[in-house]
């Protein structure tokens, strides 16, 4: 799917349970979707999600409240979706989304984590057409019958649905994320993660030493505090 391959996924989630980083960027999420759509998570999917994905990596009712009040307030920090576009080591490409209260902070941070390690920052737009954005739930796997399943949730925008031995995961056009979330809560279905990801239109696949290459800026991307997920071409 090339968000993430398959051997970097032990160091990547040991990342994520370092809580004095995760938490922080779950709350962005959650005060971000308040924001945007309604602090009422009944009316607002995308807060929902953000919700359910915060409860799935156990963090604290009390920070998931937080997270939402500080979206109603007056004086709160206004922070901001922001998205950058960069070339990797041996010309992978890499789709990354922030989300900042310091725009200018970000983007000079962003740019030299892409120069200190052998890649590019590029121009926004120039990787449009290398990349679709999509809607896209990681689920607990789905014990019933997938092919009813996945003839159900056609109807509601769905484009593909695929299952491991860890996983369930769906994906359908971005358009389709209310529809979508709505009907796989009312099927009980658990979510793990649920966002508008964005998906390579054209994989590539990279030898060990060259993946070796990109791992090393991808690292120190999702090191940083705003830097909320990182996606490259990779097959």
């Amino acid at each position: 799917m090339g968000r993430a391959f398959e051997y970097r996924r032990a160091s990547k989630e040991a990342r994520w349970d370092k809580m004095s980083k995760l938490f922080p960027k779950l709350a962005k999420a959650i005060q971000v979707a308040a924001k945007e759509g309604g602090l009422d998570p009944e009316m607002n999917p995308k807060l929902r999600s953000a919700i359910a994905t915060a409860k799935a990596s156990n963090m604290p009712k009390d920070n998931i409240d937080a997270a939402i009040k500080r979206a109603s307030g007056k004086d709160g920090v206004d922070i901001k979706n922001i998205h950058y576009e960069g070339k990797a080591p041996h010309g992978a490409l890499i789709m990354v989304e922030c989300m900042s209260d310091n725009p200018t902070r970000t983007v000079a941070n962003v740019k030299a984590i892409f120069s200190k390690n052998g890649g590019e920052l590029l121009q926004n737009g120039s990787l449009s057409f290398m990349f679709s954005r999509k809607a896209v739930f990681h689920l607990e796997p789905f014990k019933g019958d997938l092919e009813e399943l996945e003839l159900e949730l056609i109807d509601f925008g769905l484009e593909s649905l695929e299952q491991s031995e860890e996983e369930l995961l769906i994906m359908g056009d971005y358009t389709a994320f209310g529809e979508l979330s709505t009907t796989l809560e009312n099927k009980g279905l658990t979510l793990k993660k649920a966002g508008l990801e964005y998906v390579p239109n054209s994989p590539l696949s990279f030898d060990e030493n060259q993946l070796l290459d990109i791992e090393k800026l991808l690292d120190k991307l999702e090191d940083d505090d705003d830097v909320q997920a990182v996606y490259t071409n990779i097959d």
